[in-house]
């Protein structure tokens, strides 16, 4: 018999910081994704202690990398994302998937699902602006489709 909690590794990729710089995940290699067959990036932000805008934001990328050294973004044109949620789209040019830049866009989880390829994977939050107050931020990973089950958390 199987079930939810068995099939799957939660990863803490970015542990709580308030940030206010660039900011990337451990990539999901040091657990990586070697035994997975898929991997769910979770960003969960605090309420941010700036105004946010257009010229003050965060913009979420998601990045992919063969050897956990050179990283490039994961695009829509890849074709490797599993679904969006409320808020998040497929990620342009330059791997965003979703941008957080006003009043009520904080204060909330947002994730994208992978299924590329690659062995690695991140979020990076790209601060935009001076953000002095900064904004607390959590990013997790979580592994599914094991290869052998049950999962132990590592």
């Amino acid at each position: 018999m199987k079930d939810l909690h068995s099939t799957l590794k939660l990863v803490n990729t970015l542990l709580p910081i308030v940030g206010n710089n660039d900011t990337e995940g451990t990539p999901v290699a040091s657990a990586d994704r070697q035994g997975f067959n898929s991997v769910e990036h979770v960003v969960i932000f605090g309420t941010s202690g700036d105004t946010l805008s257009g010229s003050l934001k965060v913009d979420l990328k998601l990045q992919h990398s063969d050897d956990d050294s050179n990283w490039s973004p994961v695009t829509s044109a890849d074709d490797v994302l599993i679904g969006s949620d409320s808020g998040v789209s497929a990620p342009d040019a330059n791997g965003i998937f979703r941008t957080v830049d006003a009043a009520g866009e904080d204060a909330k989880s947002y994730r994208i699902g992978y299924r590329g390829p690659k062995r690695y994977s991140r979020v990076l939050a790209d601060f935009t602006g001076t953000h002095t107050n900064g904004v607390p931020i959590v990013m997790l990973a979580l592994l599914g489709h094991p290869e052998r089950s049950p999962t132990q958390d590592k």
